[in-house]
């Protein structure tokens, strides 16, 4: 049992506040059970998701700077449950640090316009985490095997990391960016089995969807079936906008590529709250396109 609480400046992104609530729902569930504490940063905007910097890496360091700065003046560091959020702020944090040391004018520039809004300079003084790595390198592990009351035996759990998470920022300090087990290692610390399949680590095709919709759904219905292939029950990612293009678009993924799929896919808080002893309905399974009933009776629920 842990002796300390841990806290953060909660990052809940825009994705889980709208198509995707029940990640934010299962996320305040999951850190509620394990008595992590949330400070839930109202002020901050969306992270842009890539897209500030095809106009200007100004408009994407400044605005996340800001993000970032609002974690700072807490004292906390700044927690997301969203990959391509981490990608992008750990990134932009990343950059500023190194702007502090190599680059100061450009820094002074960024701040020069938080300044001018009213905002808190950004100072460089905390980090930016996902929920995977706070689980995995905070809380640990080994405490989380202390608190699981429902082990997900005989649930076979396929990984779908995407892209961000793993390579999004230049260094990453909890995992191998190719190569990654901190989902599987989760999926055993809670009894359930991890799938290995080649696509785990790829893209889900969310980014080409807007402009490309049926070379996405391509790419999201291959993954599914080779998931599906290597004994699957459900696929589980940290991400929700993988989420969106693997689960809620799972119906139109199947009229492209012409073949029914209906692969249940969780969000990575869901999974562990599960095995937690929190109900499905506190964490929104039943909010999802593909039905969750599949892994709720393999689990006896």
């Amino acid at each position: 049992m842990r002796s300390s609480t841990l806290k953060y400046a909660y990052f809940p992104g825009c994705v889980a506040q709208g198509a995707c609530r029940e990640l934010d729902q299962s996320t305040k569930a999951l850190t509620r059970t394990l008595g992590i504490e949330l400070v839930e940063l109202k002020k901050a905007s969306c992270c842009g998701s890539g897209t500030f910097k095809e106009d200007s890496q100004l408009l994407e360091d400044t605005v996340n700077a800001r993000n970032i700065a609002l974690a700072e003046q807490l004292n906390l560091p700044l927690l997301t449950h969203c990959s391509t959020c981490q990608g992008v702020i750990g990134h932009v944090d990343e950059r500023l640090k190194d702007a502090q040391a190599n680059d100061p004018a450009y820094l002074e520039q960024v701040n020069g316009f938080l300044t001018k809004e009213g905002c808190s300079p950004y100072k460089g003084s905390t980090d930016v985490k996902h929920l995977l790595w706070a689980l995995v390198a905070d809380y640990g592990l080994e405490a989380i095997a202390e608190q699981v009351t429902r082990k997900l035996s005989n649930l076979n759990c396929a990984a779908f990391y995407g892209c961000y998470l793993l390579r999004g920022q230049d260094h990453i300090r909890y995992d191998d960016p190719f190569k990654p087990e901190s989902m599987e290692n989760v999926f055993r610390t809670v009894g359930a089995t991890p799938i290995y399949y080649r696509g785990r680590t790829q893209c889900c095709g969310w980014p080409l969807s807007s402009y490309a919709p049926e070379q996405s759904f391509k790419m999201a219905g291959m993954h599914i079936q080779e998931a599906i292939a290597a004994g699957a029950d459900c696929m589980v990612t940290p991400c929700p906008l993988c989420h969106l293009n693997l689960d809620s678009r799972q119906p139109e993924v199947e009229k492209v590529i012409g073949q029914k799929l209906g692969l249940p896919v969780l969000h990575l808080p869901q999974l562990v709250a599960l095995a937690l002893g929190v109900s499905p309905n506190e964490l929104g399974l039943d909010r999802h396109i593909v039905s969750t009933r599949p892994v709720l009776e393999k689990l006896g629920l």
